[in-house]
């Protein structure tokens, strides 16, 4: 995409409420030239409207991490997705290790780290807590956390998988907040297909922010308005843009 095209997006995300803008790019690893340089832009950019800037790309090198860093980016988010002993059986374009150097090349960056896991992907409710676990014992632990329930989008292998039962969403949630205090445990996609009372419980177990307008990267995400007026009806509060920095 333009970089007018997204920091035009980055405004009315602004105006609808958001803290935080995330870009993301359907790339296995990051390749230095015209499209990482645009990237660069885009952060610089959605940090001048006074908005926090996340960006998700795949594996990265550490003069890329550097090069992000100093355009001012707030977090990179690169998802463990499961387990490390369920891994394989999901993913073969890169290994767990690949995950976590890339994780290594962002904190030494200094830019925070936004990671966590999608469940749903037929992995067992030991794999769910292993992934919580290595999240959890990261030094110091991510300070955002995505918890996502998958959305079996037909024509991939995993099209067949059944719907989650939302209360497994609701002890994901609970679980990251008593073992990650300090992340903001965010409630990621899936969300749409999510009663207004699994969101609720969701947030009472301990999700403090969600993902917030049309898109998450390739699924539909909850109309905004629709998720003011949940938000209000909670008597939650829409944390400012200062107090979410």
């Amino acid at each position: 995409m333009a970089v007018d095209d997204v920091l035009a997006k980055a405004r009315i995300a602004r105006e609808a409420g958001a803290s935080r803008f995330c870009m993301g790019a359907a790339w296995r690893e990051v390749k230095d030239g015209k499209d990482f340089d645009n990237v660069v832009e885009m952060v610089r950019g959605v940090r001048e409207l006074g908005m926090e800037a996340c960006v998700t790309l795949g594996m990265l090198k550490e003069h890329q991490a550097k090069r992000l860093a100093e355009a001012g980016l707030t977090a990179y988010n690169h998802n463990l997705d499961t387990s490390p002993e369920f891994y394989s059986e999901i993913i073969s374009t890169r290994d767990y290790n690949d995950r976590l150097e890339t994780l290594g090349h962002v904190r030494k960056a200094g830019i925070t780290v936004c990671c966590g896991g999608i469940i749903g992907m037929g992995e067992g409710r030991q794999d769910r807590a292993s992934m919580l676990q290595v999240l959890a014992t990261m030094t110091p632990h991510p300070e955002s956390v995505p918890i996502n329930a998958l959305v079996a989008v037909k024509g991939t292998p995993l099209e067949e998988q059944p719907k989650i039962d939302p209360l497994d969403l609701v002890r994901m949630v609970a679980v990251a907040r008593i073992t990650m205090p300090k992340a903001r445990v965010r409630l990621s996609a899936g969300r749409a297909e999510l009663s207004r009372e699994a969101q609720t419980l969701c947030l009472l177990a301990g999700a403090n922010s969600i993902f917030y307008g049309e898109k998450l990267l390739t699924t539909a995400n909850n109309d905004a308005a629709e998720d003011r007026a949940m938000i209000e009806s909670l008597g939650l509060r829409i944390v400012e843009k200062a107090e979410a920095a």
